[in-house]
């Protein structure tokens, strides 16, 4: 009901019409599509409207839960620092399945040869995602999208206060964001390595867990039918309603019928590696001095 109470304003008809569908039943409605992967036609059929009329719920749904970005995705700011440096944050990315235009089919082919969006995410241990940038296709480098979204200027101030955020070897390393060392010739680097791998479940079990609450988005059930735009707003969309579900504490339906959670397999693309940045090489390798030599 949370939710039906903050999307209703947007939901209701500017007229008031005896046949006009409550928002209650438009939520839901969209929830179940969400969650079940399934058609439109057969989403709509279950809520009792038609197919063109879920369409038109679906976008409307999206825009408004949209709006509330900030409620549900918020980056840390400074004073925060302390409960974020008890737990850790990662960056990955993961691929999100499209039918392409075909006048730039190309450009969304990713390196796993399937089309997609490519989304980076930026999420704490315990699987809350503080950060999404979803708007490039899926043959878009992970470090180019890392360097044009956000993350860079809200991290810049942080670092001063001795925040880094953690990523994989297809990720540059820069003065906050710290990577693996490609080819470790001490103990202490190859401890930091060790250290770095064990924190990749994070993001696996993140991807896993929201693409098992969101069946739209698992790629076993074939790829979006949308144009990207829209399967962007989707995946957004998804990404709010998983924070909002780990703080309600929503179970899946699987974790408790003891299936096992699905994790993405996407993270192990085989990215390019970059040249280190000199100043971040200094920083990594003062991190390595001080915690694990």
């Amino acid at each position: 009901m949370e939710l039906v109470v903050m999307l209703e304003p947007g939901l209701l008809p500017a007229i008031r019409h005896p046949n006009a569908i409550p928002p209650t039943v438009q939520v839901l409605s969209v929830l179940h599509y969400l969650a079940s992967g399934s058609f439109e036609i057969t989403v709509g059929l279950a809520a009792g409207m038609s197919q063109p009329m879920f369409s038109t719920i679906l976008r409307d749904v999206l825009c408004a839960l949209l709006k509330h970005l900030d409620t549900y995705i918020r980056f840390p700011q400074r004073a925060d620092l302390p409960t974020v440096k008890a737990a850790f944050y990662r960056v990955a990315h993961t691929h999100i399945a499209l039918v392409p235009p075909r006048r730039c089919e190309q450009v969304y082919r990713n390196r796993k040869s399937f089309h997609s969006v490519n989304v980076q995410v930026v999420c704490l241990v315990d699987q809350y995602i503080s950060q999404v940038t979803a708007r490039y296709p899926g043959s878009v480098h992970d470090s180019f999208i890392l360097r044009n979204n956000s993350i860079p200027h809200m991290m810049v101030p942080l670092k001063r206060d001795q925040a880094w955020l953690i990523g994989d070897s297809g990720y540059p390393n820069l003065p906050w964001l710290l990577t693996p060392v490609r080819h470790p010739t001490t103990d202490a680097k190859d401890c930091y390595n060790e250290g770095q791998s064990h924190t990749m479940w994070v993001t696996e079990r993140c991807f896993g867990l929201l693409k098992t609450r969101f069946w739209c988005l698992h790629i076993s059930r074939s790829a979006l039918l949308y144009k990207a735009q829209k399967v962007c707003q989707l995946t957004v969309a998804c990404c709010m309603l998983h924070t909002l579900g780990l703080r309600r504490h929503i179970p899946l339906l699987d974790a408790e019928e003891g299936v096992a959670v699905p994790v993405a397999d996407e993270g192990d693309m085989g990215s390019d590696e970059e040249e280190d940045d000199e100043d971040a090489a200094d920083s990594r390798a003062e991190q390595i001095r001080q915690y694990f030599d």
